[in-house]
C-alpha cells in the first residue's frame, strides 16, 4: 500500500452529521476498512460496517485503480466522539484468523469531538409597525464571537457581540416578510437557530386578467409567496358557492398544485360557458387567501377583424372614387 489520507480532527454538534474520507495506493489494490475507539478508559477499537449505529453508519467504497472510502455519520450522539480510524492493506492474509499478514495494515486516524447543542429560544413580536426578531443561548458553554442574521442566502446583519441574546429589527408587517430566518452564533462550530415569521396565504394572481381564443386552451396561475406553504388549492367559478368548485380532471378542467403555486388548464374555451371570474383559494395552517382571475374568450375570428375593417374602408373608399369620376362633367374640347 503507498499511502492514506483523511480529515483532521473535527468538531460537530449532536444531531448534525460528519464525513471522513480515506484513499489508499497499491498494488494489487488495497482493502480499506473503518474502526472506532471511544472515549471511555476501557473501550478498545472495533470495526465500522456499513448500516451500524441504528442504520446511521453509511460506508461507501469504490476499489478502481486506486481505494477510496467515504463514511458518513447522521444524526450524532455524544457516543460518536472518539477515534476513527481507516485502515488500508493488499496483503492476501490480511484478514486471515491465525497467519499473521507480511504487509501490515496501514492507518490513519481523525478525532471526531460531538458537543451537545445548546437550547436557543427564538421570538417574534410585532410593535409599532415592526418586527422583532430575537434568539437567546440560553446554555452558553462556548465562546461567541459575533452574529449573523441571514433570509435564505442573503446576509442581512452581522456583529462582533459576544452576548448570547442577539435581536434583528424589520420595518413592515409580519404579511409583508414571511419566511425563514436564521441567527447564525459565531462559534466553533458553528451554532444556528431558526425564527420563522408564519402567516395565513397571501395570493396573487399571476395576470389578473387573461385572454384566450375560442378553441383554445386557457391558463390561469395563482401564486402564494408567504410561509408557511399552502397546504390545499381550490379553484371556483364565478365566486359561486361549493356547487362551483372546479375540480381536477371534472369536463375540461386540469388543475395543478404544487407548494405556492397553482394552475388551471381550460381545454377547448368556449365565449358562452367560460368567460367570467375564476377564484384561487389557498389554505395553510395559518388561514387563507384568495385572488380572482377574470378570463375573457374571444372569437377565432377577433383577428381578422381589423383587417376585414382595413379591407371595408378601401372598397368605400374606391366606389366612392369610381363614382365620382362617373358623375364628372367631361371638360370641354379646345377648339
Amino acid at each position: 500500500a503507498g499511502f492514506i489520507k483523511s480529515p483532521l480532527s473535527q468538531k460537530r454538534l449532536t444531531q448534525d452529521s460528519v464525513e471522513l474520507y480515506c484513499e489508499a495506493i497499491g498494488n494489487p489494490i488495497p482493502e480499506i476498512q473503518w474502526w472506532f475507539e471511544g472515549n471511555e478508559p476501557n473501550e478498545t477499537y472495533a470495526q465500522l460496517w456499513d448500516g451500524a449505529r441504528q442504520d446511521r453508519v453509511k460506508i461507501n467504497a469504490t476499489y478502481n485503480l486506486h481505494s477510496t472510502s467515504t463514511i458518513y455519520i447522521a444524526n450524532l450522539t455524544s457516543d460518536d466522539s472518539g477515534m476513527y480510524e481507516c485502515r488500508a492493506s493488499n496483503d492476501p492474509d490480511r484478514n486471515h484468523l491465525s497467519k499473521s499478514p507480511k504487509v501490515k495494515w496501514i492507518r490513519s486516524q481523525a478525532n471526531v469531538f460531538v458537543i451537545e447543542r445548546p437550547d436557543i429560544t427564538t421570538r417574534v413580536i410585532s410593535e409599532s409597525g415592526k418586527l422583532i426578531l430575537s434568539c437567546n443561548m440560553t446554555t452558553t458553554y462556548l465562546a461567541i464571537s459575533g452574529h449573523e442574521w441571514m433570509h435564505g442566502d442573503k446576509i442581512l446583519h452581522t456583529d462582533t457581540d459576544s452576548s448570547p441574546l442577539t435581536s434583528y429589527v424589520i420595518e413592515g408587517k409580519k404579511e409583508e416578510h414571511s419566511g425563514v430566518y436564521e441567527c447564525v452564533y459565531k462559534t466553533s462550530p458553528v451554532i444556528k437557530g431558526q425564527v420563522n415569521i408564519s402567516v395565513g396565504p397571501q395570493v396573487l394572481a399571476y395576470k389578473k386578467s387573461e385572454h384566450g381564443n375560442e378553441g383554445d386552451t386557457g391558463v390561469l396561475i395563482c401564486k402564494s409567496p408567504s410561509f408557511p406553504a399552502v397546504d390545499s388549492w381550490v379553484w371556483y367559478k364565478n365566486g359561486q358557492e361549493v356547487n362551483a368548485r372546479i375540480f381536477n380532471g371534472s369536463g375540461r378542467y386540469i388543475t395543478k398544485s404544487s407548494g405556492n403555486k397553482t394552475e388551471l388548464r381550460i381545454l377547448k374555451l368556449s365565449i358562452e360557458e367560460d368567460t367570467g371570474d375564476y377564484h384561487c383559494n389557498a389554505t395553510n395552517s395559518y388561514g387563507s387567501g384568495s385572488a380572482i382571475v377574470n378570463l375573457r374568450v374571444r372569437s377565432r375570428l377577433a383577428a381578422l377583424w381589423p383587417f376585414l375593417g382595413i379591407v371595408a374602408e378601401v372598397l368605400v373608399l374606391v366606389t366612392i372614387i369610381f363614382i365620382y369620376e362617373k358623375r364628372r362633367k367631361p371638360d370641354e374640347v379646345p377648339d
